[in-house]
């Protein structure tokens, strides 16, 4: 596989007078090199650079990239022309799929397991998306299963209520690409192709991974990126390597208890719940939701009204600088005789708590520890579920508080609500039990 790096930014934020963006320096090296270094890594030696602002400075460093034993060839752009119009020059070079990397983008993922999710069905592209910290002023995706149906660039409708998706610039695509993307004419991938693919009844697949991939746009970014670089953050994000994580119940832990939630405006995050899922997510931990919803069997509430609930949740955590890395629900319930209850749903299942069936999934998708793991719950039910799942568990004062006696278990620790119980994760366990 052929890799593109669009590298033809300025770098104007970062005070970078006499350097292209990519050439900025990070962590001892240029992030380009950086990105190279993982292409390698992953197999992929033949390199094509956009290149535009002060080019000069990228192939006189880079050469034809014999030093790093890749083939690096060279595509100057004179005339900005948007991320997607520069490729277009590229379209006589890419007859198979290709990996587009933005240069200004510092990173450290599994390509192989990007790779393989692009080959698990058809489409035009494979894109990867991630919740972020500041999803109020970036790019948008929504998406149905793994395809996307819709990309919200920025500023976003008033009022909007999103999970948080980002696109995080980095896309296998098929040259059929190519038909949309006009020459000489400036666009843009996300503002302009991406959607113009869709009207026209393309495929494009969304790739979720909680792995680095971080703009470095300002000084304050680059400063952090930096330091994430240093504590090995980056390099232990990638999906190779296993993460523990927190796990987490929904009603009486992030929100207020409300019996059988059945509308969006009885939702209601509980104080502090905020500033906790911050704090996980500036460590090493996951944040993961993992949550039973029987009114969905009991024909309560449909699971599109519980997507409206979690856009809810996502967008006020966003606007917090907070985000889920994931949210498994269980809609079953085995119990039968209510009114209007969803018949095919009236099942015992192994997702639905204490079965463990949602944090296995998770494992398996985010490669998680479970031995270095802990579960955060307001029930029995909660605290028996980590002991069937081998986690840490711990029980929070808020919601029921144990109180509804389902199981006769003791938690690891007793909390007075999630911020307290996020702080002693991270206080005394480092990562570890």
């Amino acid at each position: 596989m052929i890799a593109v790096i669009l590298a033809g930014g300025k770098g104007t934020r970062l005070g970078l007078d006499d350097l292209p963006k990519p050439m900025v320096s990070v962590a001892g090296k240029p992030l380009l090199e950086h990105q190279l270094l993982l292409l390698k890594r992953y197999g992929i030696n033949q390199v094509i650079m956009l290149t535009g602002y002060l080019s000069e400075k990228i192939e006189g460093y880079f050469g034809n990239g014999s030093q790093w034993d890749m083939q690096v060839s060279y595509c100057r752009e004179d005339i900005p022309l948007g991320t997607s119009g520069a490729l277009k020059q590229l379209e006589p070079s890419l007859k198979e799929r290709f990996l587009v990397l933005y240069g200004d983008v510092v990173m450290d993922f599994d390509i192989k397991r990007f790779q393989d999710f692009d080959r698990q069905a058809p489409s035009l592209g494979s894109l990867i998306v991630h919740p972020n910290d500041h999803p109020y002023d970036s790019d948008l995706v929504e998406r149905e299963g793994d395809l996307i149906t819709r990309f919200i660039s920025k500023p976003h409708p008033e009022g909007l209520l999103y999970e948080n998706l980002v696109n995080a610039a980095v896309y296998i695509l098929s040259p059929k690409i190519f038909k949309y993307i006009k020459s000489d004419i400036s666009s843009d991938f996300g503002k302009d192709i991406f959607p113009l693919v869709l009207d026209h009844g393309e495929r494009l697949r969304a790739y979720n991974t909680p792995e680095y991939i971080k703009d470095l746009g300002t000084p304050d970014r680059l400063h952090k990126v930096e330091k994430d670089y240093s504590s090995g953050k980056v390099a232990n994000w990638n999906r190779g390597n296993k993460r523990p994580a927190i796990f987490l119940d929904r009603d009486g832990v992030i929100n207020r208890e409300v019996d059988n939630l059945r509308r969006v405006e009885d939702f209601e995050i509980l104080p502090g719940v905020s500033d906790a899922i911050r704090r996980i997510n500036q460590s090493e931990y996951l944040a993961v939701v993992v949550t039973n919803q029987p009114g969905i069997a009991k024909g309560f509430l449909s699971i599109e009204k519980l997507k409206e609930v979690h856009k809810l949740l996502e967008t006020s955590l966003g606007q917090e600088k907070a985000f889920l890395n994931q949210i498994y629900f269980c809609p079953h319930h085995p119990e039968k005789g209510f009114e209007g209850e969803v018949a095919e749903l009236k099942i015992s299942c192994d997702c639905r708590k204490p079965e463990i069936g949602m944090i296995l999934k998770a494992k398996a998708e985010y490669n998680i520890d479970l031995s270095k793991s802990f579960f955060i719950g307001d029930t029995t039910t909660d605290i028996r579920t980590a002991k069937n799942a081998g986690l840490t568990s711990v029980l929070v004062e808020t919601g029921y508080a144990g109180k509804d006696k389902r199981y006769d278990v003791t938690p690891d620790f007793v909390a007075p609500g999630l911020g307290h119980a996020v702080n002693w994760i991270l206080s005394n366990n480092k990562n570890s039990k």
